[in-house]
């Protein structure tokens, strides 16, 4: 029963990877996140740093961590859009959540922000945008 719950181990292999994209996108995010506070409102840097980080979360995804057998790619890059459109959702309201209400500086802000939807899209992504075939399981 038990190993039934857990993931397979081509699955954990794939969240391993996909973690690591996410690392890689965060630091992406947060390194443009000081950069546009600087000169731009926080609402507006968040944003552009969001879409630096998507840029980075889609390639390496696409291409390394969750590499899928799907042959419609301009399909699957809409998915990933809105996927994207997701996490941006979840993401902003924390942000703000964070930001306007509790009163927390723009990169806690963020950083509180990012987890949450780290989870959602994982699940998205792994089991319908970059989905992999699945192998015959032993009944």
């Amino acid at each position: 029963m038990l190993q039934r719950l857990w993931p397979s181990r081509e699955t954990q292999m794939r969240f391993l990877r996909f973690i690591s994209v996410g690392g890689l996108a965060a630091v992406v995010q947060f390194l443009t996140l000081a950069w546009f506070k600087r000169g731009l409102n926080p609402n507006l840097a968040f944003t552009l740093s969001f879409i630096c980080s998507t840029a980075t979360h889609y390639t390496m995804n696409r291409f390394w961590a969750l590499p899928s057998e799907r042959r419609d790619s301009w399909r699957q890059f809409i998915e990933y859009l809105g996927t994207a459109g997701v996490s941006y959702v979840i993401n902003l309201g924390l942000f703000k959540l964070c930001f306007d209400v509790i009163g927390l500086g723009v990169m806690w802000s963020a950083v509180v922000a990012l987890p949450p939807s780290t989870v959602v899209v994982f699940l998205i992504l792994n089991y319908r945008v970059f989905r992999h075939r699945q192998t015959a399981t032993k009944p």
